[in-house]
């Protein structure tokens, strides 16, 4: 135990160390220092964030230092991994989704906390206002609810059969409301829906029997950090799965609307650049995501005997044959 505290101090000495530069006329100066931490996997968030950067005249390890983090859907972890890089005192903090950013709030109320995204950070107690955050936490709502009613209207076209909904939530602190919003939508288009929890990853599969056991016709996974196990769970099950993040279709799954997620991580990069050029979080408006985008896995579909109707392939902004 002594061994490794004493590999821990020396490590963040470096990187102290590595964190200042000399300047002109010998003062010390310090390199801008970004934290990011995401609540599921981020290994791709991380490198949108950092390419943004770049363009923006960032490079890491030149005049930039990245500490990252990541939670892989296990949220008890977050407050510890937050405390980590909160103890290299960053400049800004990226957290993403509404676990990292709940986690971040209670931690520090002076470094700036960029959220990307939230649900209903005003509901939340995250900002006061989206024109007036008021606080140390700006950055970028996401508008799934906003987005529910309209998957749900597509649910009904593409199953006309349908009865009843599975609904898939986590430990995602910001589910419960939008299980009701899920469940309010379902009933307006014919829809029965029930509410299933799957706090952490090895729990999806219990969640996936759970809802076969209770003749579930359709699973609605609400959003949170993609979590890899859900594509291949819906198809052992035979459960058709529709999501609110895009990129899932890209790893199996049958079909999705929401933000353009690539795009709500360059909005981050770019609030970071204005907080490192001086920019106060309480007097930046929160951003709504301006793209979004209906993906449909044709392959999928095959896979699990399903038809999409023509119509509904013709809303879709992409298509994966």
């Amino acid at each position: 135990m002594k061994l490794t505290i004493t590999r821990r101090k020396v490590l963040a000495g470096c990187v102290a160390f590595l964190s200042t530069v000399k300047g002109t006329r010998g003062q010390t100066l310090r390199v801008p220092r970004v934290a990011i931490v995401t609540s599921g996997p981020g290994d791709r968030i991380r490198d949108w964030i950092k390419d943004t950067l770049k363009t923006l005249g960032y490079e890491e390890g030149k005049n930039l230092v990245i500490d990252f983090r990541e939670a892989n859907g296990r949220y008890a972890e977050l407050p510890r991994l937050l405390a980590e890089v909160i103890a290299f005192n960053p400049d800004v903090i990226v957290a993403e989704a509404t676990p990292a950013i709940a986690a971040a709030q209670k931690l520090t109320t002076t470094i700036p906390i960029i959220m990307a995204p939230s649900t209903d950070p005003v509901g939340l107690g995250f900002v006061q206002s989206f024109a007036r955050p008021g606080g140390n936490i700006t950055g970028i709502a996401n508008m799934f609810d906003d987005l529910t009613a309209k998957m749900l209207d597509v649910v009904k076209l593409v199953f006309p059969q349908a009865r009843k909904l599975g609904i898939l939530s986590s430990a995602n602190p910001s589910h419960p409301p939008r299980v009701a919003t899920a469940i309010r939508a379902a009933g307006a288009v014919g829809i029965v829906a029930e509410s299933f929890v799957a706090p952490n990853p090895e729990d999806l599969e219990g969640a996936f029997a759970n809802m076969k056991a209770a003749r579930c016709d359709v699973v609605y996974v609400l959003a949170d950090p993609p979590r890899a196990a859900l594509p291949p769970l819906a198809i052992k099950y035979n459960l058709p799965a529709v999501y609110q993040v895009s990129t899932y279709p890209g790893m199996g799954a049958l079909m999705a609307y929401g933000p353009d997620i690539h795009d709500v991580f360059i909005r981050a990069a770019h609030y970071v650049d204005r907080i490192l050029k001086g920019g106060r979080p309480a007097e930046m408006p929160v951003e709504q995501p301006t793209k979004f985008v209906m993906v449909i896995n044709l392959r999928t579909a095959r896979t699990m005997n399903l038809s999409i109707p023509e119509r509904v392939l013709l809303m879709a902004d992409e298509v994966i044959e």
